[in-house]
């Protein structure tokens, strides 16, 4: 399968750790096309910024043509999700709403990641997906994702101990919430008293099975007329 691998972020760096963790956990033949977002912030850490990572999101999709099978958002909080499913008519999964519903199976679970706005972002979005009487909170460190990506070795201690916070307030399961986390789940996982869950690799999971119960769908987005907007978002939406 052919999987379109979307990081709005417009940091290329994050966009090649993304693609390497996906790799790496991915099932033979499963063949992941990585893109970075063109336009808004560097690392998304607000609500400003994860708005306009949604118009991102649909502008990457747009430029990179066809031929997949799936889509995958490497950003936790899954920027413009549900409009991405509309416009493409494909199977789309974003890292927080698979890395939850994974979670939600073993009961209370809790989310650390960088940025200290994601808080109330996080919280809102398990509500919204139907995950919020299961979210024992949201872990926040002060160094954004980037910042974690940029310095792994330097930020485990202080991972784990926000992961321990989140055991200590009755979390089975512990997400590692972020592109900027992926791969950090087996360092950190003898130093934490619950089960881990990278944010990712959930998402490569879901996406490839996703992919393999999909049914076949038209886009359902109308004509729309639109100004200002790239060349390929304004096709695919007229």
């Amino acid at each position: 399968m052919r999987i379109l691998l979307i990081n709005p972020n417009t940091t290329a760096s994050i966009t090649d750790l993304a693609y390497r963790e996906a790799v790496k956990v991915a099932s033979v033949g499963t063949v992941f096309v990585p893109v970075t977002g063109r336009l808004g912030a560097r690392y998304i850490a607000s609500r400003a910024a994860y708005a306009i990572a949604g118009h991102a999101v649909l502008d990457a999709y747009a430029e990179a043509g066809d031929g997949f099978d799936g889509i995958l958002l490497a950003c936790f909080g899954d920027p413009a999700l549900d409009a991405l499913r509309e416009l493409s008519g494909l199977a789309v999964v974003g890292m927080a709403d698979a890395a939850m519903a994974q979670a939600a199976q073993t009961g209370p679970f809790a989310v650390v990641t960088g940025g200290v706005l994601w808080g109330p972002m996080l919280t809102e979005f398990a509500a919204s997906r139907g995950f919020g009487s299961q979210l024992i909170g949201v872990e926040t460190v002060a160094p954004s994702g980037a910042d974690i990506a940029r310095d792994p070795d330097g930020s485990l201690a202080m991972l784990a101990s926000a992961c321990e916070a989140c055991v200590k307030s009755g979390a089975r399961t512990v997400i590692l919430g972020g592109a900027g986390l992926a791969g950090l789940k087996s360092r950190l996982q003898p130093m934490v008293r619950a089960n881990l869950i990278d944010g990712l690799e959930a998402g490569v999971s879901a996406i490839e099975a996703a992919v393999r119960h999909a049914q076949p769908a038209a886009r359902g987005t109308p004509p729309v007329e639109t100004v200002g907007l790239g060349q390929g978002l304004q096709h695919r939406m007229a």
